[in-house]
């Protein structure tokens, strides 16, 4: 009998939340008649299955809008993440551009919200990309310092997808309230474990995702303001006029459906949830430093999601690492960009060195993490670093002493 099959859980153990979650069982069963008994078109008015489906529908916009603090007319249902950003930013862009074509953002966005604002920039817009301290912050000063009188749009990712560190939202928000700018949060992570409210944030804009927040793949939503101000967006494609004319095309009921469960499970077990993953994360993270010397923990010490610990094991490859502990699902930096050898553009703006960029693990537990799970992760982990550690001839001159940064190295 294999190890595997004598623990009393899964493995590989599912260490990769931030990347997507586990659609929750609840979600799903709400989810299934959606497919194959009450699969009516929600625009579809002219028979019972359209009106089921609207209903359906309706139910969901409601506790999207409730987990935010929000009416249901200002949630736009999406495909996902990726396009609510895409909506949120192009559309201001494209609505906005005869009043001004500045944009402020910072150097640690998502690629969802990074390459849109690029891609502007090359149409000639001007872009602000505010750097961040060492902890992955941005100051709400540099934030104000930065608009200008042509100023359209602010967007902030809320919770770093990286690195967890959890951004100054309110006082962001606050500030473009006061300087009449447009205020995008990205906030496809922490809906799960942080109370967000529109209003107390000041949000213009705030992009959510499906799969993030243990709700299905392939369903996203978009919060647009309709008063003080009433923000309008362009939309992106054209078809039939739903969703108030931002998002055309047919309804995802069934994901939309599941979306909304989702947010309702969220808004009920997020308080508890988070006081867990605290408990969780800090025991696997003081399990790391009190076993390993050499360690980093990147991102914010208490400002950041509980789930997520980006932790860098100096002297060890991460990729090498994660070979190593098989059992183990984990990424290495973000998981939209890991496909890549490219340093992480969030760990450079953070200032960590060369040396450490390509070291680093993110460990991101979720609603289905156990402890015994935490546990065998932290196990398999210090297995495969100390082998790699004994297999280092830096880590091996490190433990003699020599100070590596005073050595010369030649190149054939």
């Amino acid at each position: 009998m294999s190890i595997a099959s004598e623990l009393p859980f899964q493995t590989p153990v599912y260490l990769d939340n931030s990347s997507t979650t586990r659609t929750d069982p609840r979600v799903l069963d709400e989810m299934i008649p959606y497919f194959s008994v009450q699969y009516g078109n929600a625009h579809s008015r002219s028979h019972a299955y359209g009106w089921g489906a609207e209903k359906a529908v309706d139910q969901a916009r409601e506790r999207v809008a409730a987990l935010i603090g929000c009416r249901d007319s200002e949630i736009i249902f999406t495909s996902g993440g990726t396009e609510s950003c895409n909506l949120a930013i192009f559309g201001v862009a494209r609505m906005y551009e005869e009043k001004g074509k500045h944009i402020v953002t910072t150097a640690v966005e998502h690629r969802a919200c990074m390459d849109p604002i690029r891609a502007l920039e090359r149409e000639g817009f001007t872009v602000t990309y505010l750097p961040v301290d060492t902890d992955g912050l941005v100051e709400p000063s540099a934030v104000e310092a930065a608009i200008q009188d042509d100023t359209i749009l602010v967007s902030v990712i809320f919770g770093n997808n990286e690195v967890g560190t959890l951004m100054p939202a309110r006082e962001i928000g606050a500030i473009c309230k006061a300087r009449d700018v447009i205020f995008h949060l990205d906030a496809c992570l922490g809906l799960d474990t942080e109370h967000i409210d529109v209003d107390d944030f000041g949000i213009d804009l705030m992009s959510m995702s499906g799969h993030k927040m243990y709700g299905p793949p392939g369903i996203g939503a978009l919060y647009v303001r309709r008063r003080r101000p009433r923000v309008r967006l362009r939309a992106q494609m054209l078809g039939g006029g739903q969703e108030r004319g931002f998002r055309h095309g047919t309804l995802n009921v069934p994901g939309i459906v599941g979306l909304g469960k989702a947010a309702e499970l969220c808004m009920e077990e997020r308080a508890d949830e988070k006081v867990r993953l605290t408990a969780l994360a800090t025991r696997m993270k003081d399990k790391f430093f009190a076993e390993l010397d050499h360690l980093y923990l990147n991102g914010h010490e208490s400002k950041r999601l509980p789930g997520l610990l980006n932790i860098s094991f100096n002297f060890i490859e991460g990729e090498s690492l994660m070979m190593g502990m098989s059992k183990v699902a984990v990424a290495s930096g973000s998981a939209c960009t890991s496909a890549t050898l490219e340093p992480s553009h969030v760990m450079r703006a953070l200032g960590v060195g060369e040396d450490l960029v390509h070291t680093s693990i993110r460990f991101s537990l979720g609603r289905f993490t156990t402890e015994a799970e935490a546990d065998f992760a932290v196990e398999q982990c210090l297995v495969a670093a100390r082998k790699l550690r004994e297999m280092s001839p830096l880590y091996e001159m490190v433990k003699e002493g020599i100070d590596l940064s005073t050595i010369e190295w030649k190149h054939d």
